[in-house]
């Protein structure tokens, strides 16, 4: 049963704004600042490579083994989150990727060579790891503190904080470059993270029964019954169960075909214009924010669309709907990108693009928190792990395309991605799991 919430919860002075929200704006932060550090490297590299004697490729496997961490720590991390609870794995994934983050400015004022490159490729694999957790836990969250309704909703907006830290991320290090030097700018977009992490570890709590500040009122809105919280005791054969779901190798094997696509526009854009269109370093930097920018917004749209169609069309076919229209479309415009004679076109193709990509983030993850219920971190850390199996997968042939100068070859490869990722949903029954599973926490 839910504990009663304590009495100072419950004065009849209302809320200007429900606790729920102001959890997830922390988790928002989170992913912000989560992608304002990965990002940073991607664009801070055009300057390493001269100062460190760096190749394309060498900032190719920085990168690989930043999604190396990250992907390997996505369902472990969820399952991980699911025995220590939201409130500490956040405090001790921030912490770590905060550490790992500063080493890489740092550890080039006391190594050189072979040996600085190996610390470069440790830290960014730590980075990985520790960030890898976010997204699985942050589903759980979701799960304890909103109804299922919202789902597609929240995931969307968080998705739309990766977004904007990815669309803040070029023009402010690009600036910080300018002015200073690329230590100094992965270093101080850095330093936030230590407020977060310390002001979450007083604020934030695992569901709502647990939070001093949440009233009865606002437990009523989540409806008659508890929301379903995260399984603390997930054993091995529920693990199993889930890695061998339909549905969730179905959705798993959609999102990796998607991410490819993600990761296409997320990590080269930047180097895509300076290469391929020709664009000054700065004016590359302010031009990269636009996709991130679009696909910010277009998380958050596609959220409230997936809400709003699962509403009225029911969960299996409201969140069909979203995938298996923009998915071709952003295939469809790679081509006009590579093919666009106006360099200007072609940025706002490719923003275009990541717009319709990230439409889906909403009813994917939407998907796999109905098809596993209290499940959600440990299912949606295999969801993730597919997602970057798509870094991982494009990263090496992004870098070796675009270091033969075939951009064109590495953007049409998308689109067929794109395609095969949309077609996946046509098997895809989100509901399939989530009366069994309601059915097992009933008893």
């Amino acid at each position: 049963m839910r504990s009663p919430p304590p009495a100072a919860a419950s004065s009849s002075s209302p809320q200007r704004i429900r606790v729920r929200w102001k959890i997830f704006l922390f988790l928002f932060g989170f992913g912000f600042i989560a992608y304002v550090q990965q990002r940073g490297i991607t664009v801070a590299g055009y300057r390493m490579m001269s100062d460190l004697g760096l190749t394309q490729m060498h900032i190719g496997w920085l990168e690989t083994a930043l999604l190396i961490g990250y992907t390997a720590m996505q369902f472990p991390g969820g399952v991980i989150g699911q025995r220590l609870g939201a409130r500490r794995m956040f405090v001790l994934i921030g912490l770590i990727g905060f550490a790992a983050c500063m080493a890489t400015p740092v550890a080039p004022l006391f190594l050189k060579g072979e040996a600085l490159f190996g610390v470069l490729l440790a830290a960014q694999f730590l980075l990985g790891a520790s960030q890898g957790p976010i997204f699985p836990v942050s589903a759980g969250v979701f799960e304890a503190w909103f109804t299922p309704d919202r789902w597609a909703l929240v995931q969307g907006l968080q998705s739309m904080g990766l977004g904007l830290g990815a669309s803040l991320t070029p023009p402010l290090i690009a600036w910080l470059m300018s002015a200073f030097d690329w230590q100094r700018a992965l270093a101080w977009t850095t330093l936030p993270a230590l407020v977060l992490i310390a002001w979450w570890a007083g604020y934030g709590r695992n569901s709502p029964a647990e939070h001093p500040a949440v009233t009865a009122e606002e437990l009523a809105e989540l409806g008659p019954e508890p929301p379903a919280r995260p399984d603390a005791s997930i054993s091995w054969s529920r693990v199993w169960e889930l890695m061998k779901d339909r549905d969730v190798l179905t959705l798993t094997v959609s999102y990796v075909c998607m991410n490819y696509v993600f990761y296409l526009l997320a990590n080269w854009c930047f180097l895509y214009l300076v290469q391929e269109r020709h664009f000054t370093v700065l004016e590359s930097g302010w031009l990269a924010s636009t996709p991130p920018l679009a696909a910010a917004i277009g998380a958050g749209v596609g959220g409230a669309l997936a809400s709003f169609l699962g509403k009225r069309y029911g969960v299996r076919t409201g969140l069909r709907i979203l995938p298996l229209v923009s998915l071709p479309a952003a295939g469809l415009l790679e081509f006009v990108a590579v093919d666009a004679t106006n360099p200007y076109l072609a940025v706002a193709a490719l923003a275009l693009c990541f717009a319709c990509v990230e439409l889906n983030e909403g009813p994917f993850w939407a998907a796999i928190m109905h098809v596993a219920r209290a499940d959600s971190m440990a299912a949606s850390g295999l969801l993730n792990t597919g997602g970057n199996v798509g870094g991982l997968i494009a990263t090496p042939i992004v870098a070796y395309l675009s270091g033969h100068h075939h951009w064109s070859t590495a953007f049409l490869i998308g689109t067929a991605f794109a395609v095969a990722s949309a077609a996946a949903w046509l098997l895809v029954d989100p509901t399939r799991r989530a009366v069994a599973t309601g059915a097992a926490a009933s008893t």
